[in-house]
């Protein structure tokens, strides 16, 4: 039954609150809460989940969390006390600290320059996510399964006010943040294993014209010996700004210019925007047309937006038929050789309009189950069902490749579909800094595969800052360098030889670390982990790492703090010093070692397409008991063989006894044959690495004296 009361406040009947009608427990530890006035037509199916959430049994009278349901003057509200001693986190692609309590975050998508509008409340990305971390360990996450425009209070209570309808609320209760994001991993879905390319470094500019400039940049990364493995094309490479075509002065022959790329082991990534020329003639406006496949207006007139290339048609990606249409535009264009596909724009932004956008009244017909509605229901999620439908093309363009997307805009569960970055940043040492806590925080809300633009996007960057930003940035998910018209050049090499030294010793420990990171993206998409962690990961309990933000985890293994952020929480446990190389700049990172820990590195190389495991250096850190362990995951680093079992799981033991080091490599899953390597063990201890000779095998031994 469900229970009513009324709140009279100063004499006003402010809401009728309801503890949650046939709510239920969905799985082990989730429950899920209905409002008496939830009406599903309104958000069901949900985009957040990729399986609708069944009933298992019902709520235990015992459960921490349970929501009160509201309404205020139009806006349904959902308040879940946490209590105090409770260090918040999450909610999505935000501005600010790691640590979220005490924040008012606005779920809207916006095209927001620099993070400037409204102050930076809100920006392209929405995620209605709150994880909870407490004084014992113990974690909980909380979900407003909610589409439309809505916002996050978070103190002791967390509160969910939304303009739309009555919604319903996921709670998860894990014993740890580990378990907590399988959990989400799991009911949102788990990150693809991305192509082993698209980890190494990008480099990118608004803008490179013609193609005889994209060219240059490639070998002048080569000249440089800058590693590298995809040069960006942004909008200018496109026929007036006409998505799917070439520019026939700037780039006549695109097959020829991905074909150069392709030989000097680059992959090229082009621009893809939603917003489609209204132009007779042109064919993906006659398609769209033909189809009636663009969004309407309140009154079913054809909506018209300006961007880029003027007026421009919006496809209705909330229909199946359209997102059908949409991915066979692909086919042909990826068929000149383009490797990735870069969506931008997607909240969709708009210039001229209020807030940027649609009319919140324009009509989305939805299908697959999904009611029409008003663009206040979908606009959080265009961005996220234009990915969806652009990852379906590469799949039907290249079937045996691994699609790449990265996506401006999205929604809490995109990861399904695409890689984001942080947005139009600035060129600022404030947007440096900022930059690590956001990207937790996205890692902290389901999106692993994530990161900033390095150097800053907006205005002028300098050498410093481009040195200080790359040293930093080689550690994040996603990297690459970009900047926009009308600014100074940001390339490593466009300032001084000490910036380019800089850039180039960073991007070197990017490349010897790409076994570890591969191997850390290949448990992402299996667990739901962060690759780039906050240093509270190190230890949940330990009560001072829970509002670093400033040095982080790249995986369970390695610390890094950033030279500019001077003295920082550590853990308690001593992580040893570790050096790479002997740097001769005073940009690098410092970096640390977690005690039990083996960390693989390749050697050198220019591209992922040289990069070879057959020959490895062995980081062993050993724990109090003389004990180290750590994994490499090995596969053809791209296409789906891998989830036919051809790849190579490789357990690493080490063992220190009576001063000599054994350490063993075994192949413990995957079909691919077992490797005999040349293997070089570093010892890392006493702040420095001491290396043994190079030895063959899958056995090897290192006297320390």
């Amino acid at each position: 039954m469900v229970r009513r009361f009324i709140f009279i406040l100063q004499g006003l009947a402010v809401a009728v609150i309801a503890m949650a009608q046939a709510s239920f427990m969905s799985d082990d530890s989730i429950a899920v809460f209905i409002p008496a006035n939830y009406d599903a037509s309104n958000h069901q199916p949900s985009p957040v989940f990729v399986k609708e959430l069944g009933f298992q049994d019902g709520i235990p009278a015992d459960w921490r969390l349970k929501p009160v349901f509201s309404q205020r003057d139009g806006k349904q509200i959902a308040t879940i006390h946490v209590g105090d001693g409770v260090d918040l986190y999450g909610t999505g692609e935000v501005k600010g600290p790691l640590k979220r309590n005490g924040r008012k975050i606005s779920l809207w998508n916006i095209d927001t320059p620099a993070y400037g509008v409204d102050g930076g409340t809100h920006l392209y990305q929405s995620h209605p996510w709150v994880m909870g971390l407490r004084s014992d360990g113990s974690a909980f996450g909380i979900i407003a399964d909610n589409t439309w425009r809505q916002t996050i209070s978070t103190d002791q209570d967390v509160v969910f006010e939304s303009m739309g309808p009555a919604f319903r609320v996921v709670v998860i209760e894990r014993p740890d943040v580990a378990q907590l994001m399988r959990a989400l991993a799991d009911l949102t879905g788990h990150m693809p294993l991305p192509p082993l390319w698209s980890l190494g470094y990008h480099q990118c500019r608004h803008t490179y014209y013609p193609d005889g400039r994209v060219m240059e940049v490639a070998d002048l990364l080569r000249k440089h010996q800058i590693p590298s493995d995809v040069i960006w094309m942004d909008i200018d490479y496109m026929d007036g700004y006409r998505i799917f075509t070439f520019d026939p002065d700037g780039f006549p022959n695109p097959r020829r210019l991905n074909d150069y790329l392709h030989q000097q082991h680059f992959k090229s990534v082009y621009m893809i925007d939603p917003g489609v020329k209204a132009e007779k003639g042109y064919f993906v406006d006659d398609q769209g047309r033909a189809g009636d496949y663009f969004v309407k207006t309140a009154d079913g007139k054809l909506f018209e937006g300006k961007v880029w290339p003027g007026a421009c048609h919006f496809p209705d990606f909330t229909r199946p038929e359209v997102r059908s249409w949409w991915s066979t535009l692909y086919r042909d264009f990826m068929a000149t050789g383009v490797d990735g596909v870069w969506n931008d724009m997607n909240e969709p932004a708009i210039f001229g309009q209020p807030e940027q956008t649609m009319p919140l009244d324009n009509r989305h017909e939805g299908g697959d189950g999904i009611t029409a509605g008003p663009h206040l229901r979908f606009h959080n999620v265009y961005g996220m069902n234009m990915v969806r439908a652009s990852r379906q093309g590469l799949l039907l363009a290249n079937p045996q490749k691994r699609p790449f997307i990265l996506s401006r805009s999205n929604f809490l569960g995109g990861q399904r579909y695409a890689a984001t970055w942080t947005g139009d940043n600035l060129s600022h040492p404030d947007h440096m800094k900022l930059s690590v806590p956001m990207t937790l925080t996205l890692g902290l809300s389901g999106q692993p595969f994530n990161g900033p633009d390095i150097g800053g996007f907006c205005e002028n960057s300098n050498g410093e800052l481009v040195a200080q930003w790359t040293a930093l940035g080689v550690y994040f998910p996603f990297v690459r360098n970009h900047n926009t018209k009308g600014t100074v050049a940001q390339e490593p090499w466009a300032f001084t030889p000490e910036v380019l030294d800089a850039c180039r010793t960073a991007i070197n420990r990017r490349y010897r670390l790409m076994p570890y990171i591969y191997t850390l993206f290949r448990e992402a998409s299996e667990t739901g982990m962060p690759v780039m962690r906050p240093l509270f990961m190190a230890d949940p309990t330990d009560l001072s790492l829970r509002s670093e933000d400033r040095a982080f985890l790249l995986g369970g293994d390695l610390l890094v703090r950033p030279q500019w952020a001077g003295r920082t929480a550590m853990p308690k446990t001593a992580w040893q010093p570790l050096t790479l190389e002997a740097a001769t700049d005073s940009f690098q990172c410092e970096l640390r070692q977690r005690p039990g820990s083996v960390i693989p590195l390749a050697n050198l190389a220019q591209s992922t397409t040289d990069l070879r495991t057959d020959s490895l250096t062995l980081l062993v850190c050993i724990d109090g008991e003389g004990k180290a362990v750590g994994q490499l995951y090995e596969d053809e680093g791209d296409g789906f063989s891998y989830r036919e079992g051809c790849y190579r799981q490789t357990s690493i033991e080490a063992t220190l006894r009576k001063k000599q080091l054994t350490v063993r490599m075994r192949q413990v899953d995957g079909k691919m044959p077992a490797l005999s390597r040349m293997v070089r063990i570093g010892f890392v201890a006493g702040g420095r690495v001491r290396y043994s000779a190079w030895q063959q095998g899958n056995e090897f031994f290192f006297n320390i004296k």
